[in-house]
C-alpha cells in the first residue's frame, strides 16, 4: 500500500485519545495534532508527562476522562500495564462503534485483553523507534508501518487503521498488512533470538572468549562491540549484500567459512525453540508471572549485565568519545511491577 491509498481522512472528524506519552505515545501524539487530527492525551495527574503533553500543546486528561467520547483510543503504555488500563479506563468508558488501537498485539493476542465485542480493534505497528517517527514525520518522510485488524466490529475498522497510519507518517512509506499473530510472534522472536537477546549474547561471548585468551578487554570491547554498529549500519542500509561490499575480502572469506561455524544447525534449532515458547504462550505466562511477582529475576538479570567487565571497559572508553552522547535516544522506561491487591 502507497502513500496515494490511505489518508486521515477517515479521521478528520474523529476524536483520539493516546493512552501514554513516552517513547511512541509522544511521537505518534504530535505527528497525529501535526496531520490536522483531533488528539486528547491521557496521563495519570501529577507526573512529568503530564506537564509534557501539557507543554506540547495537547489537551491533558486522565485516561478515563480521555477515553470518553473517543472515537479512537490508542494504547500505548508498556505492555504490562495495558490490561489494568483497559479494565480501569478504558473497558467501560469507550463508547460502541469506536476504535481500540494498540502498537503491538501482545495483550490481544495472548488474551491478557479481550475487548468488547461492540468496538473495532486494531494494530498499528511503526517499524522503529519513536523519537525516528516523529523525526522522519518532521522532515516530510515517514517510518514503515505494520497495521492489522482483529475484530471489525462497524466494517470501518481497516480504514480506520490505515488513516491513523497515515496521521503518523507510515504511509509516506508503506504500509504493510499483518495479523495480531505476525506481529506479536514475529516481534518477540526478533527481540529474543537475534536484535536483542541473540545480539548481546554473541557479543559478550566473544568479549570473554578474547580475554581469557589474554587480550586487552580494551582491544577486545572495540573489536567486538564498538564496530558492530559499523557493520548493523550497512545491514540497515542495503542488507547482506551492502555489509560485504564494504568489507575487506578477508572479512568477506572470514564471514563465508567461520560464521556458520559459529551460528549453525543447533543453534537454528534452539531458535526454533524459543519460537515455539513464543508461539504456545509459555513466554507470556512466564513474562507476565515475572512482572507480577514484582520482578525478582528480571532484576537479578539486569544487575548481572550492569556488572559484567564489558559495561565497566566500555564506560571508561565511550568516556573518551564525546561524540557518542550526541542524539543519543532516551532509555525505555523501566517496568512498574504491579502491586499487591
Amino acid at each position: 500500500m502507497t502513500d496515494t491509498q490511505a489518508t486521515t481522512a477517515p479521521l478528520q472528524n474523529a476524536r483520539i485519545a493516546v493512552l501514554g506519552y513516552g517513547s511512541q505515545g509522544r511521537a505518534h501524539a504530535l505527528n497525529l495534532k501535526d496531520s490536522g487530527l483531533d488528539v486528547v492525551v491521557g496521563l495519570r495527574p501529577g507526573g512529568p508527562s503530564w506537564r509534557r503533553a501539557y507543554l506540547d500543546g495537547f489537551a491533558v486528561a486522565e485516561p478515563a476522562d480521555a477515553v470518553r467520547g473517543a472515537d479512537l483510543v490508542a494504547v500505548l503504555t508498556p505492555d504490562m500495564t495495558q490490561p489494568g488500563i483497559y479494565k480501569d479506563a478504558i473497558e467501560g468508558n469507550m463508547k460502541p462503534g469506536a476504535t481500540l488501537l494498540f502498537a503491538h498485539g501482545f495483550n490481544v493476542h495472548f488474551g491478557q485483553i479481550q475487548p468488547r465485542t461492540d468496538i473495532d480493534v486494531v494494530l498499528v505497528a511503526p517499524k522503529g523507534p519513536g523519537a525516528l517517527v516523529r523525526r522522519e514525520y518532521e522532515i516530510g518522510r515517514g517510518v514503515p508501518c505494520l497495521y492489522a485488524v482483529h475484530q471489525d466490529a462497524t466494517g470501518k475498522a481497516t480504514e480506520r487503521a490505515t488513516a491513523y497510519a497515515a496521521g503518523i507518517g507510515g504511509a509516506r512509506a508503506m504500509l504493510i498488512e499483518t495479523d495480531f499473530k505476525e506481529e506479536t510472534e514475529t516481534d518477540l522472536f526478533g527481540e529474543q533470538a537475534v536484535l536483542c537477546g541473540g545480539a548481546s549474547e554473541l557479543v559478550i561471548k566473544g568479549f570473554e572468549t578474547l580475554v581469557e585468551a589474554g587480550y586487552r578487554p580494551e582491544i577486545a570491547y572495540y573489536e567486538v562491540m564498538h564496530e558492530l554498529k559499523l557493520i548493523v549500519d550497512l545491514f540497515y542500509e542495503g542488507g547482506i549484500a551492502r555489509m560485504l561490499e564494504f568489507i575487506s575480502e578477508t572479512a568477506q572469506y572470514g564471514d563465508y567459512t567461520r560464521g556458520p561455524r559459529i551460528v549453525d544447525a543447533d543453534t537454528k534449532e534452539r531458535m526454533k525453540a524459543v519460537l515455539k515458547e513464543i508461539q504456545d504462550g509459555t513466554f507470556a505466562r512466564e513474562w507476565t508471572a515475572e512482572y507480577n511477582a514484582g520482578l525478582p529475576n528480571y532484576k537479578a538479570y539486569k544487575q548481572r549485565d550492569l556488572e559484567h567487565p564489558i559495561e565497566k571497559v566500555g564506560a571508561k572508553l565511550r568516556a573518551r568519545m564525546p561524540w557518542l552522547a550526541a542524539n543519543q535516544p532516551k532509555p525505555a522506561p523501566e517496568p512498574e511491577p504491579a502491586k499487591a491487591p
